[in-house]
């Protein structure tokens, strides 16, 4: 005979949750007010000289011959293409003649051939665009995510799908700013590659709490049985977002830096939003709907039902001193 597990106690423990996902809320706020974010030249303007196969040149040389130039804001980072040392440098500069001959410049004084840099450079109009379009697509989506939940479920359950998609758009993005990595046109696509990836998560568990409540009179609280229903799809999501996790690692370790961009961003997202579901869109979406007179109702019946780890053991040692008398 099967012994049923006993389901683990996410719910009744969901301030622990959310007082984690305000912290790292919070910190976000905090490190994009006070440093801001790193955006890459399509979206500033400017150039982007990539130097490869530099030999022993270290970042001082570098900065010393930039110094040299016109160039007054130069942000030069190490990288590694093909196992080979290199430099990535951005500049203000938006006009491509002045670019190619800085960079030409810099690669005579190290004796670097030709073919060891390339020149990007990239107009403040264009960026304005890709902005403009992103922003646009975001707000889209956003939109036809709510449409749709509302129209397959619940209103309610459309609106904190999103709240759950925002909350990870934000920790992904304060990553983002914390570690200074560039926000480039793949980092945005990788963002609303997220929002399809948080949102299944999600739904996931909304369908789960809908066939649940469908299938005969609750004898639990609405907690409770979102609660359940969350254990029964538990392996499911753990499984699903490893295998879409383990792809998205080997891009990211072994990927170009491009492809680096976007799995350093989906690597993200994949863990917030299958963490989401469970700690923001759920007990949310139950503590709004618990206040409809029939859930109230429900709740005030068992109103013990689901407690917090630390409310079971308080339970646990009333009914123990209960026994003892």
């Amino acid at each position: 005979m099967h012994r049923r597990m006993k389901d683990i106690n996410f719910l009744g423990n969901r301030n622990i949750m959310f007082i984690i996902s305000a912290v790292f809320i919070v910190i976000t706020i905090a490190v994009v007010a006070f440093r801001g974010l790193n955006f890459g030249i399509e979206f500033t303007g400017g150039t982007s000289i990539a130097f490869n196969n530099v030999g022993d040149i270290d970042i001082a040389d570098m900065r010393s011959a930039f110094d040299e130039t016109d160039e007054t804001e130069v942000v030069i980072q190490t990288v590694v293409s093909n196992g080979e040392p290199g430099f990535l440098v951005r500049t203000s500069q938006t006009n491509p003649d002045v670019a190619a001959a800085e960079a030409q410049q810099i690669a005579e004084r190290f004796g670097l051939p030709t073919d060891s840099y390339q020149v990007t450079t990239i107009g403040p109009d264009w960026g304005g665009n890709i902005t403009r379009s992103s922003i646009m697509a975001f707000f889209v989506s956003i939109i036809a995510i709510v449409i749709y939940i509302a129209w397959r479920f619940q209103f309610k359950m459309g609106v904190m799908a999103v709240v759950a998609l925002f909350h990870d758009l934000i920790i992904v993005i304060g990553i983002y700013a914390i570690v200074g990595r560039e926000i480039t046109p793949n980092v945005i696509a990788a963002l609303l590659t997220i929002l399809g990836y948080s949102l299944y998560d999600t739904v996931v568990v909304f369908h789960r709490i809908v066939d649940n409540a469908e299938e005969g009179k609750m004898k639990c609280s609405l907690m409770k049985l979102a609660n359940h229903s969350i254990n029964q799809v538990f392996i499911r999501t753990v499984n699903t977002a490893l295998a879409q996790l383990i792809p998205v690692l080997v891009l990211l370790f072994f990927g170009g830096e491009t492809l680096k961009d976007f799995a350093f961003a989906m690597a993200i997202g994949l863990v917030c939003g299958a963490y989401s579901s469970i700690a923001i869109s759920t007990p949310l979406y139950v503590l709004w709907k618990e206040r409809e007179p029939k859930y109230a109702k429900l709740k005030k019946r068992y109103p013990d039902d689901l407690p917090s780890t630390r409310r079971r053991k308080q339970l646990e040692r009333e009914a123990a001193a209960a026994q003892a008398q």
